[in-house]
């Protein structure tokens, strides 16, 4: 059986995941705007905003979903 979480791990839990998602958003938007690049033989710029799009939905999609499996 798991352990019951106590109000301060789940205090933690919670801070590890907000901050999980604060960076994942971070690292997204940085690569769409273009402060993020990848090398010109990874596939540049194109690669990158692509890539972007992807780490912010499925970031969002994460988030959403934990929010509506935690009640």
């Amino acid at each position: 059986m798991p352990k019951k979480q106590t109000g301060v791990s789940k205090f933690f839990s919670f801070i590890a995941w907000l901050t999980g998602v604060i960076v994942s958003l971070s690292v997204g938007f940085g690569m769409i705007g273009g402060t993020l690049k990848l090398p010109v033989w990874l596939g540049g710029t194109i690669v990158a905003s692509i890539a972007g799009w992807i780490v912010i939905l499925t970031t969002a999609l994460g988030a959403i979903l934990a929010v509506l499996n935690s009640k």
